[in-house]
Formats: structure tokens, C-alpha cells, sequence
């Protein structure tokens, strides 16, 4: 299992290179056909009530144009991940990543910033030898739940990455 945690560790980091680097196609190779990516309305907002799906079902011509815009118009101002525990399933065929995320972007025409910054779960499915992801959630803050936000002793409430 040792060695699928790890195929697990490297696409996140795979993905993480793609926003480093702004680079659409490797960006879009990490997601599978039937990929969600539901988003809250808030970095509090826990309650899957109050997500939404911004951007469909992943189609790469649709996603492709909306990042090759995010990228054409922002500079990336730091990208800091780290992942926080790996889940493999018993039958190694599914996994999922808890990724805390501080990634600043920097819209070039006013200066204006967005900051993804928080606690994502994304979702892995061995398709036919190759890791994808068929479901990411957005960025949440569970600072505030503490301790009572984790059953697992070994993730700590989100902080800002260093």
C-alpha cells in the first residue's frame, strides 16, 4: 500500500507543478472524464448544502479555457501545499488526498487578490493503470472546529502553509 500512497502523493504533486508552472495540459491530464469539483460559498461553509458546481462536469475544451484565462490574466504569488494524510482503499483501486492550500493569485490589471487558502479532499480512481481525480471539494477552514473537526489524530486544524 506503501507504494500507492505514494503514486497518490505524486499526482497531487504532479497537479501542484501544473499551477506552478501554468501548464493547461499537464493541469487537465490529472482529471478523469466524469470529474466534479463542487465549490462553497465560503471558506466556512461545511454544509455541503451550501456548495455548488460552478464548473460542471469536467470537459476539458470548457475547464481548459477557464484556467488558460485565470493563468493569461493573474500571476501565481506563491503556491504552498501540503499534504496532510493519504487514504488508500483496502482493493488499491481508489484514494483520496487531504491537502491544506494557501495559493495566492494576483489579477495583473488592478492587483486584485484571490487566495485559495484552506483544508481540500481530492478524490483518486485507478482508471485503467493511471490515477485521476474524479472529485475535488473547495477549500474550506476547520480552525475553528479544533479538535472536534478531526477524527484523526493527525491532522491539525488548517493553518497558512509555510
Amino acid at each position: 500500500m506503501e507504494d500507492v500512497r505514494a503514486q497518490i502523493e505524486e499526482i497531487v504533486h504532479r497537479e501542484t507543478r501544473a499551477w506552478d508552472t501554468k501548464d493547461l495540459d499537464l493541469l487537465l491530464s490529472v482529471f478523469h472524464p466524469d470529474m466534479v469539483w463542487p465549490w462553497p460559498r465560503s471558506y466556512t461553509a461545511h454544509d455541503p448544502a451550501e456548495w455548488r458546481l460552478v464548473m460542471g462536469k469536467f470537459d476539458a475544451k470548457r475547464w481548459g479555457r477557464t484556467y488558460q484565462e485565470l493563468f493569461d490574466s493573474h500571476d501565481l504569488v506563491h503556491n504552498r501545499r501540503e499534504i496532510i494524510y493519504v487514504e488508500v482503499s483496502a482493493q488499491g483501486d481508489a484514494g483520496l488526498a487531504v491537502v491544506d492550500i494557501d495559493t495566492l493569485w494576483r489579477r495583473r490589471s488592478d492587483g486584485t487578490e484571490q487566495d485559495w487558502l484552506g483544508r481540500v479532499c481530492k478524490v483518486y480512481s485507478l482508471v485503467r493503470g493511471e490515477w485521476k481525480m474524479t472529485m475535488h471539494t473547495g477549500a474550506l477552514d476547520y480552525s475553528a472546529l479544533g479538535e472536534r473537526g478531526s477524527s484523526r489524530a493527525k491532522i491539525e486544524p488548517t493553518k497558512r502553509c509555510r
